[in-house]
């Protein structure tokens, strides 16, 4: 349908470029008659008012010729499918497991919109995906488009364990994801630098796979109740790895890191960021894959496994972050005290927009500084104290919203602040801008403090971090 659509309107647009030419230039003879110039009698006046017309035509061609052209392909990725409703794209692409797509795209979609693909559990569907979680309400709010792949095998599980599956290209369930992605990008022009994904269960499992397949893809992933890459990896073709579901698949992080490597042999470029959340009374996949995964991409990031921030967003939560303490670390892990397998629950999916970067307006995440640098000085008396901070812009990106975050001394407290707003009071600390010092030009400086109280170590925080990125101390 859409392409017999485009080619209709591609023989329209040659049609109306061949009409231009063909038709002006038989105006200047007219113009002659209507005024009373007689083309015998006057040869000299025809000419300089036929060059007028022909420099006219000649000007305006390329306008009309950008007109015609533009116009269908607007046209054609307005019907490409339905706004505000769930509708299922055909003809996609290479579809070796002959998988099924469906998509949702908003009726106010940005231009050159990100793409989250959503991936559905074990005897799910797309359709299922759509209903059961809010990415199409938050798509709504903030324009990205939503892709939900569905698996038609009858275990309606994703292949996450077939050697075709564990390689970029390989074949399988990835390569018909792929080919979705590539044609939301075509059709919407895309931005191909924010290109995510998240899943719960058998799709979280196809989340860590994706991002081992494809790096230059994918710019982040959020994975519910997974196992890392290659985890389920299984050669007698069978679906189900009970080692790795019953959580006795262990490796170094040296080793889970090589398998997502081999998946592209020779890539060297930027590996997406993951953020990954397990319940500690998960029964079907059990709770040492949560250690794993992070063991996995910690390494594939090549930053610390001990975590550089440490938070408990809601009660029975416990977060941590690796390699930076902002809401896009490189890492991000979220455990649930006392909860099981289906852990999955509104709100949840908000979360993974702020890790993604997409929850707010405009075409990007939050700029990254270059560089930064802070100074911080204590004045301190028997149980208290005041803390100056300077925040200072050391890179050449003007820096639009930040997060500053460090980790006080054992036993301070903040009790109150200026500059920013602090969160929590101990531990990991995030202090927000407000609303009149958000923005810092390169070069330039934002100076907040805050008061706590302390059990003797009255010690300045060490370190710091601005959006995530690591600053000098000053």
């Amino acid at each position: 349908m859409w392409e017999r659509f485009h080619e209709g309107h591609a023989h329209v647009t040659m049609l109306s470029i061949c009409w231009t030419p063909h038709h002006a230039p038989r105006a200047a003879p007219h113009d002659g008659r209507d005024t009373g110039v007689s083309a015998t009698a006057h040869p000299t006046a025809r000419r300089p008012l036929r060059s007028m017309l022909l420099a006219l035509v000649a000007a305006l061609l390329p306008l009309l010729a950008a007109t015609v052209l533009t116009a269908p392909v607007a046209a054609a990725r307005e019907r490409a499918v339905p706004a505000a409703a769930l509708t299922e794209v055909t003809n996609f692409g290479t579809n070796p497991s002959n998988l099924r797509m469906y998509l949702y795209v908003p009726q106010s979609v940005t231009p050159n919109p990100a793409v989250v693909v959503a991936v559905h559990w074990c005897t799910g569907s797309g359709p299922d995906m759509y209903n059961g979680t809010e990415y199409d309400t938050l798509a709504d709010r903030y324009g990205f488009i939503v892709l939900y792949p569905s698996v038609t095998r009858s275990s309606k599980c994703f292949d996450v364990s077939s050697p075709q599956a564990l390689r970029r290209g390989g074949g399988s369930d990835p390569v018909g994801i792929k080919s979705m992605i590539d044609w939301v990008t075509r059709t919407y022009d895309a931005d191909t630098d924010r290109v995510f994904a998240t899943g719960i269960s058998s799709g979280a499992m196809m989340t860590n796979v994706l991002l081992g397949d494809y790096p230059d893809v994918f710019a982040a992933g959020a994975a519910f109740s997974g196992v890392p890459f290659a985890c389920f990896a299984t050669t007698d073709g069978s679906e189900w790895n009970s080692a790795c579901s019953g959580g006795t698949v262990t490796h170094t992080p040296q080793q889970w890191g090589d398998l997502v490597r081999n998946a592209y042999p020779g890539y060297s470029g930027p590996r997406p960021r993951m953020q990954t959340w397990h319940g500690t009374q998960d029964d079907v996949l059990r709770y040492p894959n949560f250690g794993e995964q992070i063991k996995q991409w910690t390494n594939v990031q090549g930053v610390s496994q001990t975590p550089a921030a440490t938070d408990t967003p809601q009660s029975g939560w416990t977060r941590t972050r690796y390699g930076g303490t902002g809401d896009q670390a490189p890492v991000e892990a979220i455990s649930l005290q006392g909860v099981g397998h289906n852990l999955y629950a509104q709100g949840m999916a908000s979360r993974v927009l702020t890790f993604f970067g997409l929850d707010k307006s405009g075409p990007a995440p939050q700029p990254q500084p270059g560089a930064c640098k802070v100074t911080a000085g204590v004045n301190a008396w028997s149980t208290g104290l005041t803390a100056s901070v300077t925040i200072t812009n050391t890179g050449t990106t003007t820096v639009d919203g930040w997060k500053l975050g460090f980790t006080l001394p054992s036993g301070q407290t903040v009790t109150g602040g200026w500059g920013a707003t602090y969160a929590p009071s101990s531990g990991a600390v995030i202090a927000t801008n407000v609303s009149y010092n958000g923005t810092i030009a390169p070069g330039a400086s934002v100076s907040i403090g805050y008061q706590a109280s302390h059990g003797g170590n009255s010690a300045a925080p060490a370190a710091f971090t601005l959006n995530g990125t690591a600053c000098a101390a000053g």
